[in-house]
């Protein structure tokens, strides 16, 4: 696949993303792509240099490459990285096109938007967009078509929302928060309580809040829901995939990531850098601490705490994968003696 936007020179790109330029620093590129997709006019990259012969036999404008690369001897431009796939990334949005800030609002004929709300420079709302009252939005931030904002919404500046979001009551976003197609933020939790007469089930209150701070994504089709008396956060630079549900009190701390199908139940604490593999499941006021990272299908129990920054856990109930491969190994053994 192909991406492409204004041209840049290869001296411009060195110099925003860090990189040492090798070769002719006139030539521009104007945009990303594979290796195997790639044409005169793109930019690509190696992290590991078994990769470096088929990129520099590409038809690659030039390539993003490790130090390792720095003495190959090759025609084509080489931009030297010491993390080449950040320096591509970092590249890759150099091609977009910036939001004019003289752009004036763009509101389309169907969307509907309440007298009250305080639309900011360069705001652009799509076809069937429906924004309640009392909500602001931030200066050139993008609402999609069919999204639906209801009364008393803050959203930053430079968002994103795809096409049909749907956000709840007084729920917050800040700076640069992208939203996916179909994601569903602020609904109220999941809290209800038994009359130990009846056995009937009433709901209990949810009258907290959602905030998502500064340069977070919501992938397409999550849920994220507001507190029940508090609030529901997720810090700055938190990445959430797509598919992933969040119940009502949870805090998720700076540059967590959350992938596919994962569920956390209410009052679930994960702390800053912990990383979550798809469909993880973690049980009610459970906490996962710094940096932890919980494999695939992980199961955490309510109330259970796991520490250790960068130590890998696995399994259900979730255990450091040490133990867990040990445990697996001793079934193993213990199978093959029947």
């Amino acid at each position: 696949m192909r991406s492409h936007g204004t041209p840049r020179s290869l001296e411009e790109i060195a110099d925003a993303v860090g990189a040492r330029l090798i070769g002719d620093c006139s030539r521009a590129v104007s945009g990303v792509a594979s290796i195997r997709a790639a044409e005169q006019d793109d930019l690509i990259f190696v992290e590991d240099e078994k990769y470096l012969a088929a990129a520099l036999q590409s038809r690659a404008g030039a390539v993003i490459a490790p130090k390792s690369a720095a003495s190959a001897a090759s025609s084509m431009p080489l931009l030297i990285s010491d993390h080449p796939k950040l320096a591509f990334a970092r590249a890759a949005r150099l091609f977009v096109e910036p939001a004019s800030e003289q752009q004036a609002a763009a509101v389309h004929p169907t969307a509907v938007v309440h007298e009250s709300v305080v639309l900011a420079r360069g705001v652009c709302v799509a076809e069937r967009a429906v924004i309640g009252a009392g909500a602001e939005i931030g200066d050139h931030t993008q609402i999609g078509a069919g999204c639906a904002l209801a009364d008393r919404v803050r959203i930053g500046r430079g968002c994103h929302l795809y096409p049909n979001v749907t956000i709840y009551p007084g729920t917050i976003l800040g700076d640069r928060v992208i939203v996916h197609a179909g994601a569903v933020l602020g609904s109220d939790g999941f809290g209800y309580v038994q009359d130990r007469i009846t056995g009937h089930y009433e709901k209990f209150p949810q009258v907290g809040t959602l905030v998502l701070e500064d340069d977070v994504e919501i992938g397409a089709n999550t849920t994220i829901d507001r507190g029940a008396l508090e609030e529901t956060r997720i810090r700055r630079g938190a990445k959430i995939d797509n598919l992933v549900h969040i119940g009502h009190n949870c805090q998720i701390g700076e540059d967590v990531v959350i992938a596919a199908q994962t569920g956390l139940s209410g009052s679930v604490v994960i702390e800053n850098g912990a990383v979550l593999g798809g469909q993880v499941g973690i049980g009610e006021r459970a906490r996962i601490g710094e940096g932890v990272m919980v494999g695939g299908q992980g199961g955490i129990l309510p109330n259970k705490v796991l520490r250790g920054k960068g130590m890998p856990f696995w399994g259900t109930p979730a255990q450091p994968l040490r133990d867990y491969l040990r445990q697996l190994a001793t079934l193993a053994r213990l199978a093959k003696k029947e």
